[in-house]
């Protein structure tokens, strides 16, 4: 394999990685653009609705073989299971700890989420163990080339899947009445309660969209690599990184953030060392943080929304 092969293998490999990352990103752009909360128990929904989604397609012994789930149902049915459970665990999450300190202030809520988080990893813990899960792959059959380098069908499914979600975000926010509700929250919270939104309801639905988004990108992912109780932690790092890149309010940029952020990743640990990919990642995250606190696309809180028509 020449260098510019290997390099076109890297680059495939980190918009692969990138992909998962945008998708997590979403997830964060989606909450804190109407509700202004940094939710870092995104990873944690991710997991959840992987392992979930595996143990209704594959089977599983739970609770250190107190329970044996064996449904074996298809993997579309397993897949809305995980993104069920997702949705429900982000719902509990925003009734149970953001709602009843929403006058509290900002740092207070993020505390809350990552309390959230920390019950989530040990509740996952407890009912999977430490064991690794798998999940087979969405189209069996050998992996395809291109410009020199080696692609997955897995990856194809990752790669497919951020561009539908970031599509059917836009025809969400722009032509449903939830969809402009969030917007105008997002965009003015005041006046969004004068013209009788309820801007509650609508942090509501933005948590438990933002965990449908985390548990696609948990299920896509896991055909790829193995899920762990403890997988969320790193998944939502990385999410918040591709976020800070994008500008914090900007679904397009939070995409272009991940994509980004995995091809950094990928090309470090091939041309230096697979030691300093996650050196690399906060590395990019100061260097924004240094040079644009804006992040790439520089927009005002909820103004990223409105103006992309998201």
């Amino acid at each position: 394999m020449t260098f510019a092969d290997q390099l076109a293998q890297f680059v495939v490999s980190g918009i692969t990685q990138g992909s998962i990352y945008a998708l997590i990103a979403l997830g964060f752009v989606t909450i804190y653009s109407v509700t202004g909360v940094i939710n870092f128990a995104q990873g944690e929904f991710a997991v959840l609705g992987a392992l979930v989604a595996i143990t209704v397609s594959q089977g599983a012994s739970l609770f250190r073989g107190q329970m044996a789930i064996e449904l074996e149902l298809p993997l579309a049915l397993a897949a809305l299971a995980g993104i069920a459970a997702s949705v429900l665990a982000g719902a509990l999450v925003y009734r149970l700890g953001i709602q009843p300190a929403r006058h509290a202030s900002v740092l207070s809520q993020i505390v809350v989420t990552i309390g959230a988080s920390i019950v989530l990893r040990g509740l996952m813990l407890l009912a999977w163990g430490t064991e690794p899960y798998r999940l087979s792959p969405f189209t069996p059959g050998k992996p395809i080339e291109l410009f020199g380098a080696i692609v997955t069908r897995q990856s194809i499914w990752v790669m497919g899947l951020t561009v539908v979600t970031l599509l059917g975000l836009y025809l969400f926010f722009q032509h449903t009445l939830i969809g402009k509700a969030l917007r105008a929250s997002a965009a003015n919270p005041g006046a969004a309660r004068l013209m009788g939104i309820n801007t509650l309801r609508m942090g509501l639905i933005a948590f438990a969209l933002s965990a449908a988004l985390g548990a696609v990108a948990g299920i896509v992912i896991a055909p790829v690599t193995f899920v762990t109780y403890d997988r969320g932690l790193m998944l939502s790092l990385k999410g918040f990184v591709a976020m800070i890149i994008g500008g914090l309010t900007s679904p397009v940029g939070a995409v272009i953030g991940g994509l980004a952020l995995g091809v950094v990743e990928s090309l470090a640990a091939g041309l230096i060392s697979s030691g300093y990919r996650d050196a690399f990642t906060f590395g990019v995250l100061f260097a924004v943080l240094l040079v644009r606190l804006g992040g790439v696309v520089r927009r005002g809180k909820g103004q990223a929304l409105v103006g992309a028509g998201l």
